[in-house]
């Protein structure tokens, strides 16, 4: 019920309590305030009553004026700096759109600049000092913004300003944040929208994680996100804020840029996405600061003694918001002011005096007093900033629906840009959309490379190397490259965790391993980790775990190693991210296997995989329970057999399909070797399996072909034709029983291959296509597959336990003239045991068999017949629908 449908019983009482209140605010304070009306919400609830609740608070500025901290700034200075800013960043996206098709954006950026500059000037600390420096995920959408500043401190030419998104030729300028095009300059990569907030949340965490191991000091470095209020639709955006305030991430602030659009208009017409955010966030623990209104709002607000334009101000919703700064000041004294009492309080305003009322984004001095009280908050921060899309770029674009979309002003639009911004500019430079730059010895170059060089070093900028990592030799991992004991089996799963158990006791490398599972370390055999090296919690384990008394319990310790996330693939891949990049942000390689259901994967988090590509990412993903038929219980919904086709769509992610124990360790040993002695800017995906055989020992000499991506395994002798049959991961194990069958049943001879990597051989294939493409004249170059085959008798049959394009891949790349037959899993999956589920999907050693038959006979080496008895022998039915539509 509200407060005014009550009936007051007695005003007078209600006098003194409010009196009482008022007393304690000026004696006291605010938090003496806080505490004493928590302590009567408290005592309230006891006894039972039901009290009103709210997630917000008035439409106004968190920071009250008496508050506010005093600007330290020359805002003379600042002023000049931004609107330099604000025009180089207009110059490059109107040049770009004149002299090319390729466009650029410019209201993002304008709405922001002022949140931006404000960070840049006073707060955000690059990484010459021994802090380690702030890390920023830019709003991706802005990014002229941040070419323009450094262009004006002399770290990008005018060369690279004029070849704003012109990136082939290797002198211009990616479009957005991208490492992989520019990796001395960007840090993160921003613009797939939610990613930036996520990877936000989970850098700060990792963060804390390195803090509480004792591998970074413990330092105010903080992790600042962001976003406009659009991308907080993006489910990726939201979705793991409870996680930053259940764990107190004081070191994480987001910026929300509010100016109330989407790219196409606006973000809630029909709410207030200021009010909705605040909610949400305060719910999950943050602390909210709204900047809602400037400085010119002052004085009105201090004249709003009954509280009229603060309920005005409430009432308006976010699409009147945003209509009113698409017309006048008339035109918001008419339907803002709306009542004789609001008119009366603006009545000694002129119009322009009502139009100049300006938002809080805009103002450095709210943003500042905001971010100091980010800077100082012991919970994670979240900051809603009101802003107008477009701002400064006049009518055509300010505050309108079509303003993300405009990429281009005509000449009067420019020439009131610089009337605007008092921008030192001629009517001809402005014609000609020429660059504004600072002399070297004038006060406003002096002031903006001091504030940088006082906040140590330039922002954004990004690290491209760190300390190399000695790596094992190849016999540290002689448990799983021998033989398995006869009677004996494992799985490759297995070998890995094995593997995975020698590097965290390395002496040396130990403590940079970051094993990470999302909720599934007892699946995967890691439950003996438990205990030595603890799961990471940064408030330890404050409970006694049910399991308390067995060897291998459940054990968090604020020291711990693993990262376990829960049932949530998209936080354990935005850990990995984290992890995989510490070389660049924190100076200190961190190495991490991040294991999980290969289903629950790319096919999830593919936006992140990518994103970790043009990141930089080193390290390794692993699928565990890989292929079509290897989870034989669980069905469509876990069974994978295209992980690897998502995976040889990420240029610098290098995928494998092991077999044996050995092909693990060789890969994984020299994935290390790549990554961290190296340095190179690669990640490693492999797929692990469930599936427990008896493993071989590494054959003599076979290291490179592993890593190459194909390797002669064995070799049956057959009297009725030859054939080259070969396969990965657990299908290469009905291959070599295929082998024997062809041998025993039909006398056919076989040359076994295990390719661990056909995305590996097609790429050097592709390499060696090109070279010899390109190379006319000279000698034309075999590709790796090809040198294996060209001289071995007769066909090809390739099996895998994924979709054919895995292994179609490598068609290209065949002898002339030699045939191939690829078989794969594809479809949906199914419940069944894996001999029925192979058998249904083809692959299985019968098939092999058949398969490898009928391109004899097509080849006329048999007779057709002996293809048809072996169909009818092995019980294949021959008149079902083919498993993609059954």
């Amino acid at each position: 019920m509200a407060q005014n449908e009550y009936n007051d019983i007695d005003p007078q009482e209600t006098k003194e309590w409010l009196a009482a209140l008022e007393g304690v605010l000026e004696a006291d304070g605010n938090e003496r305030a806080h505490y004493l009306l928590e302590t009567l919400v408290e005592r309230a609830s006891f006894a039972g009553m039901d009290l009103p609740y709210s997630a917000t608070t008035p439409y106004v500025n968190t920071i009250p004026l008496s508050h506010q901290s005093p600007y330290p700034g020359d805002t003379g200075l600042e002023h000049k700096i931004r609107s330099y800013i604000r025009w180089n960043a207009i110059a490059m996206v109107v040049k770009a759109g004149k002299n090319t098709n390729v466009g650029g954006h410019i209201a993002s950026f304008a709405s922001s600049a002022t949140l931006y500059e404000v960070g840049q000037n006073h707060f955000w600390r690059g990484q010459d000092g021994e802090n380690g420096g702030d890390l920023i995920f830019f709003q991706g959408h802005s990014a002229p913004g941040f070419y323009a500043r450094a262009f004006l401190e002399g770290r990008l030419s005018e060369e690279q300003l004029d070849n704003y998104r012109q990136e082939a030729s290797g002198k211009g300028l990616s479009s957005y944040p991208h490492p992989w095009l520019m990796p001395d300059f960007w840090q993160f990569p921003t613009v797939s929208m939610g990613l930036g907030p996520l990877m936000a949340i989970y850098q700060a965490r990792f963060m804390r994680y390195l803090q509480s191991r004792g591998l970074i000091e413990k330092t105010d470095r903080k992790v600042w996100a962001f976003c406009g209020d659009g991308e907080m639709d993006e489910l990726e955006s939201r979705g793991a804020i409870g996680l930053a305030g259940r764990e107190d991430l004081n070191n994480l602030v987001f910026v929300i840029n509010c100016n109330l659009q989407r790219l196409d208009g606006p973000v809630r017409g029909n709410g207030k996405i200021i009010q909705e955010l605040e909610s949400e966030f305060r719910g999950a623990g943050w602390n909210v600061i709204k900047v809602i209104w400037g400085h010119r709002w002052d004085a009105l607000l201090a004249r709003d003694t009954e509280g009229l334009l603060r309920k005005r101000m409430m009432e308006c919703l976010d699409g009147d918001y945003q209509t009113f700064k698409s017309k006048d000041g008339a035109y918001v004294r008419e339907f803002f002011f709306n009542t004789p009492e609001l008119r009366a309080m603006v009545a000694d305003m002129s119009d322009q005096d009502i139009w100049e009322l300006n938002r809080g984004g805009h103002d450095p001095a709210k943003i500042f007093a905001a971010y100091k009280e980010a800077m100082e908050s012991d919970k994670p921060t979240l900051i809603l900033a009101k802003t107008i899309k477009g701002y400064g770029m006049g009518g055509t674009a300010e505050a309108q629906n079509i303003a993300h979309q405009a990429k281009k002003m005509d000449l009067a639009q420019l020439k009131r840009f610089r009337d605007r911004f008092q921008l030192p500019l001629s009517d001809e430079q402005v014609e000609n959309v020429e660059y504004l730059k600072l002399d070297k010895d004038s006060k406003a170059y002096e002031y903006l490379m001091g504030q940088r060089k006082a906040l140590e070093g330039f922002i954004p900028s990004r690290r491209t190397k760190s300390a190399s990592l000695p790596i094992p030799d190849l016999q540290e991992f002689s448990a799983v490259t021998v033989a398995t004991k006869e009677g004996r089996e494992i799985s490759t799963t297995m070998a890995f965790v094995r593997i995975l158990a020698t590097l965290l006791k390395d002496k040396t490398l130990g403590k940079h391993i970051v094993p990470i599972v999302p909720d599934e370390s007892r699946t995967f055999g890691m439950e003996g980790m438990f205990r030595q090296y603890g799961i990471w919690n940064p408030h330890g384990q404050q409970y006694t775990p049910a399991d308390a008394e067995q060897l291998m319990f459940y054990k968090e310790s604020k020291n711990g190693q693993i990262l376990q996330e829960g049932i949530n693939e998209a936080g354990g891949m935005s850990d990995w991210i984290a992890a995989a990049t510490s070389y660049s942000v924190h100076g200190v390689p961190m190495i991490p296997f991040f294991i999980y259901y290969s289903m629950f994967g790319f096919q999830r988090f593919g936006d992140l995989a990518w994103a970790a590509g043009d990141q930089r990412a080193r390290g390794f993903l692993l699928g565990g329970t890989a292929g079509r038929t290897t989870l034989n219980g669980e069905g469509l919904q876990h069974e994978d057999g295209h992980s690897h086709m998502y995976a040889a769509t990420i240029p610098n992610c290098v995928p494998y399909d092991p077999t044996f124990a050995y092909e693990v360790a060789v890969i994984v040993r020299d994935g290390m070797r790549r990554m961290y002695q190296d340095q190179e800017d690669v990640y490693y995906y492999i797929t692990l399996l469930n599936e427990n055989y008896a493993m071989p020992e590494l054959p003599q000499g076979s290291e490179e072909g592993i890593l190459k991506g194909m390797y002669h395994f064995s070799e049956h002798k057959g009297k009725k034709g030859h054939v080259q049959l070969m396969g990965s991961g657990s299908i290469l194990m009905e291959v070599i029983e295929g082998a024997k069958l062809l041998a025993q049943d039909w006398g056919v001879g076989s040359d076994i291959w295990s390719a661990p990597s056909f995305t590996l051989l097609a790429r050097e294939g592709m390499e060696v296509e090109r070279y010899n493409r390109l190379h006319p004249v000279e000698e034309a170059k075999d590709a790796y597959f090809t040198s294996l085959l060209k001289d071995r008798e007769g066909p090809v049959v390739a099996a895998t336990d994924y979709m054919r394009a895995f292994a179609e891949q490598v068609r290209a790349y065949l002898p002339k003239g030699k045939a191939m037959t690829v078989l794969g899993t594809d479809g949906y999956g199914r419940s069944d045991t894996r001999k029925a589920l192979r058998s249904f999907f083809e692959v299985d050693r019968h098939h092999v068999v058949v398969a490898a038959l009928s391109t004899l006979a097509e080849e006329g080496t048999i007779e057709a017949e002996v293809v048809k008895k072996a169909i009818e022998q092995y019980g294949i039915e021959t008149d079902l629908a083919m498993p993609t539509v059954r």
